[in-house]
């Protein structure tokens, strides 16, 4: 199967998907110098995408049409399959030798399965899940995760390094997004611990800010404690990554795990909490907020924050 590729600064590549993270990425490849279309449902927010450079398509086979790499940022696997193979999709529109980048965060099979379609119309496809949240995004330094063939991932790697610091070729289509199973799942555990933590400082009468800055001096120093510590401490949960799309991840990882006879007892319990979390009105939150909930099993009282907008 031919490839179009490379895809330099000289090629038009295609968007779709502009929301929390979508939105960065988008800008990062216009700061670099990327012609870009981009198809939205909402014309109205295309317009900051417009006044940076970018032109928009009407419809995702429009864009296929125009562009022969296209970037996808979609929140599941049925939104995927929507864009690609729905009415109007984009599959229709690219031409053999083009490039699908999944950057979402979808089940490995899933990706497996888009790719084995697109295939048979000479179509590439890659799955690239991200990490390092909205400002990451927006900032050009997320961490990459890629599945597929080596020479697509180098044919790739410019414009992956418009919106990543770290781009890391995992093995074939679908290792990308088993990566970025794992990487949820330690995240999900090291925020757990710091929960915990600060709920035991809390229920011994202990300043949480004071354990958290003690605790930066040691073995357990971490991301979880470093960024999230102050915020779960002062009540600030304004996303962020939101807790819906957490338990989303997580529920993924679970299912990738029961299928190989895997056990997650650290996720399993992640996961309810964030699905509490969730049920209680939360799901819009960020994700840390799901050490309310450990608070709440501690008998603690919460912090009196108000809700994000």
């Amino acid at each position: 199967m031919k490839l179009l590729g490379p895809f330099g600064a000289d090629r038009r590549v295609g968007f779709v998907g502009l929301g929390v993270m979508g939105a960065g990425m988008a800008h990062c490849l216009l700061r670099k110098g990327f012609p870009l279309q981009v198809h939205v449902r909402n014309p109205a927010a295309a317009q900051p995408f417009v006044a940076a450079g970018a032109t928009v398509a009407a419809s995702p086979v429009e864009l296929g049409s125009n562009c022969t790499l296209v970037f996808l940022s979609l929140p599941d696997a049925a939104a995927v399959e929507e864009v690609l193979f729905g009415p109007q999709g984009l599959a229709d529109g690219l031409v053999p030798g083009s490039c699908v980048v999944d950057t979402s965060t979808i089940a490995a099979t899933s990706a497996r399965a888009l790719g084995e379609r697109l295939r048979e119309r000479g179509v590439w496809f890659m799955d690239a899940p991200v990490s390092g949240g909205q400002q990451g995004a927006m900032d050009g330094v997320l961490s990459c995760m890629v599945g597929g063939a080596p020479e697509l991932f180098a044919a790739c790697r410019e414009a992956l390094g418009s919106f990543c610091k770290t781009i890391t070729h995992v093995g074939p289509l679908g290792a990308g997004q088993t990566v970025k199973a794992c990487n949820q799942v330690a995240v999900a555990g090291a925020l757990l611990g710091v929960a915990e933590a600060i709920a035991l400082a809390k229920a011994q009468g202990v300043d949480p800010a004071l354990m958290r800055d003690v605790l930066l001096g040691g073995a357990a120093r971490s991301f979880s404690l470093e960024k999230h510590g102050p915020r779960i401490i002062s009540g600030d949960f304004k996303p962020g990554f939101r807790a819906r799309l957490m338990r989303k991840d997580l529920r993924l990882a679970l299912d990738t795990a029961q299928g190989s006879g895997t056990v997650l007892p650290t996720a399993v319990l992640a996961e309810k909490l964030l699905d509490d979390a969730c049920e209680a009105g939360r799901a819009e939150w960020d994700w840390c907020a799901l050490a309310l909930q450990v608070q709440l099993m501690s008998g603690l009282p919460l912090p009196a924050a108000p809700a994000p907008s």
